[in-house]
């Protein structure tokens, strides 16, 4: 179930590291076909899991997701056929703000 405004402890965020060759170079049509997969997958898993964004970089895609557990992320990652390298729990959140 997705955290709401009323949940005592909202969902775990995660970070994960995807080791994609060349993910850098993908055409917007490429990073679309992907996109299209892992949000049919996420629809079929059901709301336990929830990506938020990603960042493309060179060789590699750092994605930010909502979920209960590692074992939930890397059962999505198995059905969509692509790496999660490293799944990081978020511990804190921290911005420039947090210095004043």
């Amino acid at each position: 179930m997705l955290a709401s405004v009323h949940d005592a402890t909202p969902m775990p965020k995660f970070i994960i590291e995807r080791e994609i060759p060349g993910a850098g170079s993908l055409t917007q049509s490429q990073l679309r076909d992907v996109s299209q997969k892992s949000v049919s997958v996420l629809r079929d898993m059901g709301p336990g899991i929830q990506w938020l964004h990603s960042y493309v970089t060179g060789d590699k895609v750092y994605c930010v997701y909502l979920a209960p557990d590692e074992a939930i992320i890397q059962e999505h990652a198995r059905r969509v056929g692509i790496p999660a390298n490293r799944v990081s729990a978020v511990r804190r959140l921290i911005d420039p703000t947090y210095a004043d």
